[in-house]
């Protein structure tokens, strides 16, 4: 039901042909480039043709467009935060927060006719702080409202507002975008994305794309994926681990010295081998084989190279071949019950049909 895949967002500076052949060398059977990899470094995307042409030149699949930053840019201008400026041009970020949000805006909506050419349905990416940063901290003296205000009711009307038209232009082109429930973005929780759903009248482009790394604040992986299991259509395969006794909100900018630690694959806190099953369970690759018209589902191997201590190159290589040898599992086809006991003497044989 998978095969192996990698995300490039921490792979920007190899570009797409670099990527690619990185990929392949180190045996991924399918790419998640960036936005920015797909960029003709002229304002425009890169042609069709040359897109497919290097991905049949390392016979590798595309697994979807990882988009996060264009959403963030998107959904964190209004608030006037600096988070953005890696992700502008130095013109545009000069520019008002209402004219960065609406360059976004139609960056995206450029993204979404490139991904539509290249037969690409999951994006996968995150809202961003729609809802103000007030209620992005889950501070439990939130002061959400007020006499005269309610952060929670504006910032419900806001995201609705705001995410209108490239929802509707997503639906149109039947891609998905599949939120990562992550702290700090507009779902943290999976009672947050199904929020989100519920405001957005059932939308059916709204959906989740699983990552169990972003599970570090008390809400445990399984706990969140089965909760929005018939919304799973993208999965990132990712490790973390939680040093005890550090406060996990502190502001410590160095991530050798963090409370929360991606790692690579093997070391992490978490069982991988189980999570890519209770994704099977909950149907992400049924799912994802249906929409994409593929047979198999990617296990994207995300920023693994956010590890705190190893080399990107290196940590990326390893996790692609710990992919294949350990997560790309056979299924069951029937329960281990069937096979204990006394054979039936018509197992071996054509059974009589009951009339």
């Amino acid at each position: 039901m998978y095969h192996s895949s990698i995300e490039g967002a921490q792979h920007g500076p190899k570009g797409l042909k670099g990527f690619a052949e990185f990929a392949a060398d180190a045996s991924a059977m399918g790419i998640q480039p960036s936005n920015f990899m797909l960029e003709d470094g002229r304002g425009g995307f890169l042609p069709v043709s040359e897109i497919r042409s290097i991905l049949d030149n390392n016979e590798l699949r595309l697994d979807g467009i990882s988009a996060h930053c264009p959403f963030w840019i998107h959904g964190t201008a209004w608030t006037g935060s600096k988070t953005i400026r890696p992700f502008l041009p130095a013109s545009v970020a000069q520019m008002s927060s209402k004219g960065i949000e609406e360059w976004a805006e139609d960056y995206i909506l450029r993204l979404f006719d490139l991904a539509g050419e290249l037969d690409v349905r999951i994006m996968p990416m995150f809202w961003g702080v729609y809802f103000g940063w007030e209620l992005a901290t889950g501070y439990p003296w939130g002061f959400y409202s007020g006499a005269d205000y309610d952060l929670v009711k504006e910032g419900r009307e806001r995201f609705v507002y705001k995410t209108r038209r490239l929802r509707e232009e997503a639906s149109s082109r039947g891609i998905y975008l599949a939120h990562e429930i992550h702290p700090g973005t507009a779902a943290a929780c999976a009672d947050d994305f199904l929020m989100l759903v519920d405001i957005c009248d059932g939308d059916d482009c709204v959906v989740v794309n699983a990552d169990p790394s972003h599970c570090w604040e008390g809400e445990d992986w399984e706990t969140r994926f089965r909760k929005v299991g018939d919304y799973v259509y993208g999965c990132h395969v990712k490790n973390h681990r939680i040093r005890p006794g550090l406060p996990l909100r502190s502001m410590q900018p160095d991530w050798k010295k963090r409370p929360m630690q991606f790692t690579d694959l093997p070391s992490g806190d978490i069982n991988l081998t189980r999570y890519v099953e209770v994704m099977y369970d909950i149907g992400y690759p049924q799912r994802y084989c249906k929409v994409a018209g593929v047979q198999t589902a990617p296990l994207v191997t995300d920023t693994e190279a956010e590890s705190a201590y190893r080399d990107l190159d290196e940590t990326a290589r390893d996790a692609i071949r710990f992919t294949n040898d350990f997560l790309c599992i056979q299924f069951a086809t029937q329960s281990f019950e069937e096979g204990m006991g006394v054979a039936d003497e018509t197992s071996q044989e054509e059974k009589p049909v009951e009339s």
